[in-house]
């Protein structure tokens, strides 16, 4: 499992002075195999979702066996977090549930669902429709529950803080969930033209809730960031994601723009089109601030680089930006965007490898100090 427990500081939390705070429960480090799946990080789904997005990204630019290649490590790693997870809920269920009733990081459980749509979209290139199609149904179930579980427990529950405490970076895997959602209706329309007219319809309408839930979140981040002190243990990798939701949000409006003509897209095409220009605008100026931010964290105030599981909360938004680019410069007949694009690729698959080297040098050294606690 790589290293499962982190030395982050949660948003509005006060540093330990002994102990590591977990990113899962605040179990003690236990070596042993059972000890990092009860401190499972929530969102560690968003390593299938960076690899997905990546193959998309390599397959676009013409390389048809790396994208192969890394569609399979995705598929293999998705399959290996769904039994952790499955062991997780079933023999600790405690430290699961406190991590759904934490603001601060009961919204990175969406990677699960941007990661089976985000495969599923990568399969349904190749023509496995079919296991587009399950995935996305997984990944629509998991949604609900946890758009309407997640915001009733945190306003109708008991607070022992405030909520705006726990708002972080990872409030915006919500909107990337929802986005991911109209990515898979756009798939599943283009493979069942029959069912076109009921895929677009979906698409259109899961796209408008994503991008609202981007503004609302957006606004709760920003107040919590100006309102509250920002130490350099709080701005966390998925704040990343806050240029990840309008790249998925744009790769999102891109291929509705680009489905056949249905009645909820000749309706909204032309404003699709548009907010995906401006979203893609916007995003691309996030980029040198949140460059800026990490640069502050780990030069000015020394915060220590080494392999976490929010990284790949790094990763996705490079790899989803590239391809975001591409598909709106198609739709939107903006070549310049499109090369861009196509030159991003080749960041988000050099962060990906980067990414993935540490997760597996981690692992080994994990694997090595339980054998040795064993």
């Amino acid at each position: 499992m790589a290293e499962l427990e982190t030395t982050e500081v949660t948003a509005g939390q006060s540093p330990g002075p002994s102990r590591p705070v977990v990113a899962g429960s605040a179990a003690p480090a236990d070596p042993r195999l059972p000890g990092a799946v009860r401190r499972l990080y929530p969102g560690y789904f968003a390593l299938v979702m960076a690899t997905g997005i990546v193959s998309t990204g390599t397959h676009e630019i013409g390389l048809p066996r790396l994208s192969a290649a890394l569609v399979a490590v995705g598929i293999a790693c998705f399959g290996v977090l769904v039994m952790v997870y499955a062991w997780r809920a079933a023999q600790y269920s405690r430290e699961l549930l406190a991590d759904l009733e934490a603001p601060d990081r009961a919204y990175a459980f969406f990677t699960f669902v941007a990661a089976c749509n985000v495969l599923g979209v990568r399969l349904a290139t190749d023509g496995h429709i079919g296991a587009t199609a399950a995935l996305a149904a997984a990944g629509f179930v998991a949604w609900l529950a946890l758009s309407y579980g997640v915001p009733m427990r945190l306003i109708l529950g008991p607070r022992p803080r405030p909520v705006l405490v726990g708002v972080n970076g990872t409030w915006f895997i919500w909107v990337v969930g929802t986005q991911s959602l109209a990515v898979a209706a756009t798939a599943l329309g283009t493979a069942w033209p029959d069912h076109l007219r009921l895929a677009a319809l979906a698409a259109v309408l899961t796209w408008s809730v994503g991008v609202v839930l981007y503004l609302i979140v957006a606004t709760l981040v920003l107040v919590r960031l100006l309102l509250l002190e920002v130490r350099a243990e709080d701005l966390t990798p998925p704040y990343w994601v806050t240029m990840g939701a309008t790249a998925i949000t744009v790769f999102a409006a891109a291929r509705i723009a680009t489905m056949s003509d249905a009645p909820a897209i000749e309706a909204t095409r032309p404003v699709v089109v548009g907010l995906g220009v401006v979203l893609w605008a916007f995003g691309t100026w996030l980029i040198p601030l949140l460059i800026a931010f990490g640069v502050w964290r780990h030069l000015l105030r020394r915060v220590p680089v080494r392999y976490q599981p929010p990284l790949w909360s790094i990763v996705f938004p490079l790899g989803m930006y590239a391809v975001a680019s591409i598909e709106l410069g198609t739709a939107a007949e903006l070549p310049i965007v499109g090369q861009i694009g196509r030159a991003w690729v080749w960041v988000g698959l050099g962060a990906w490898a980067v990414v993935f080297a540490a997760m597996l040098t981690t692992l080994a050294s994990a694997a090595l100090a339980m054998r040795r606690a064993s």
